[in-house]
């Protein structure tokens, strides 16, 4: 026992539970094992978990929450009551087949919940689901991210309420049985969880530029600690909204492609004219002309006008993508403005890729100028 005034409190705080709950009546589910072979199982877990809120104003809840709050290794856990408290209650009621007390089924389920507590570190992972897009087997996007088929149940098994937050017939389409699912080691007595909708996000941002596809994930997404549920939230709105077009599946190429730009959408951090380039042509995925013309307008100019004007950067995206017409540039298309953001952000540096640029299409000027030279002499 690494705690022993934990354990003092977390035993009160069971005992007080099982007081409030002892002789209430608990649903059962009906099982047959084998013929002439039946079972009456509990719910407990269903119970508690929807009885959890009649608790969390007791003092003994109070005290164990106050107890957790001064422990160095509880501080990853934002909502200690229904990411620690909660589930040791369940697994003690579980150990008693109800609510009547036995003192090793406590002992046991503490043992347990100090074992993650008071661990070398905690294994997290966010997942959301996933519209526009499908993919046929797992698909890794980088370090403990990946995109993989949805299996039946497993939302449901740790979220009971998660079909109700679930996209409109997902599990059921082809192009809506798919999770984006992020996975992380957090050191002993880290504080706080990764920023799972922004890591996600610059995943559907990687995609969409990869694919062109309208591929969109949550609308909220599912955390888990150590196997246990941790929290719910929302996705970025940008990366919650489905954009119109028509679903794709992700190949291989494709995602290597994603996996690539992933990284490097942190290079915007450190350049305006890039997220501004970013911004504007994921906007332009949910706009009609003439609005959407005009985004990927100014999405071009930031991204290679270097303030020398739209006439720049269409010559610029040209020589970039190695188009012998700059005109179709001048009023782009998303497609053309999508290449163009790949082609930039694989390259790396967006001020050393403008001089290049530049100095690839005055190099081109100056041969043909001799060219001509050379056939006047």
């Amino acid at each position: 026992m690494r705690s022993p005034h934990l354990y003092d409190t977390m035993r009160r705080f069971c005992l007080g539970a099982f007081s409030v709950f002892h002789g209430e009546d608990l649903p059962f589910a009906f099982e047959e094992h084998a013929p002439s072979f039946y079972e009456y199982r509990p719910l407990v877990k269903s119970f508690i978990e929807g009885q959890a809120e009649r608790l969390r104003n007791r003092e003994d809840v109070r005290a164990a929450l106050d107890d957790l709050a001064r422990e160095p290794a509880a501080r990853v856990y934002t909502d200690a009551y229904r990411t620690v408290l909660v589930p040791l209650l369940v697994r003690v009621a579980e150990g008693c087949g109800g609510f009547d007390w036995d003192d090793t089924a406590f002992d046991r389920a503490y043992e347990e919940m100090e074992s993650l507590l008071f661990g070398s570190g905690h294994a997290y992972a966010a997942v959301a689901p996933l519209v526009g897009i499908s993919c046929g087997s797992v698909i890794e996007l980088g370090p403990g991210l990946r995109m993989r088929p949805h299996a039946t149940g497993e939302l449901a098994a740790l979220w009971p309420e998660s079909s109700g937050l679930l996209p409109r017939d997902f599990g059921r389409e082809v192009d809506r049985t798919c999770v984006l699912e992020l996975e992380r080691q957090l050191a002993k007595g880290e504080a706080e969880a990764p920023d799972a909708p922004g890591e996600l996000a610059d995943a559907v941002t990687a995609v969409r530029l990869a694919t062109a596809a309208p591929i969109a994930a949550g609308p909220v997404l599912f955390e888990r600690l150590d196997w246990r549920p941790f929290g719910i939230r929302p996705v970025l709105p940008i990366a919650a909204t489905p954009p119109p077009g028509e679903p794709t599946r992700l190949d291989p190429f494709r995602a290597q492609v994603a996996a690539r730009l992933i990284p490097q959408l942190a290079l915007a951090d450190g350049d305006a004219r890039l997220g501004d380039a970013l911004d504007r042509w994921e906007l332009s995925l949910f706009q009609d002309d003439p609005f959407r013309a005009e985004q990927l307008r100014h999405a071009l100019d930031a991204a290679l006008g270097d303030g020398d004007g739209t006439w720049a950067a269409a010559m610029r995206a040209a020589a970039l993508l190695n188009e012998t017409d700059a005109e179709p540039f001048r009023a782009p298309g998303p497609d053309l403005v999508r290449r163009t953001l790949v082609a930039m952000l694989e390259h790396g540096d967006r001020a050393a890729l403008v001089r290049e640029l530049d100095a690839k299409l005055l190099g081109s000027r100056e041969t043909g100028t001799r060219k001509l030279a050379h056939i006047a002499s």
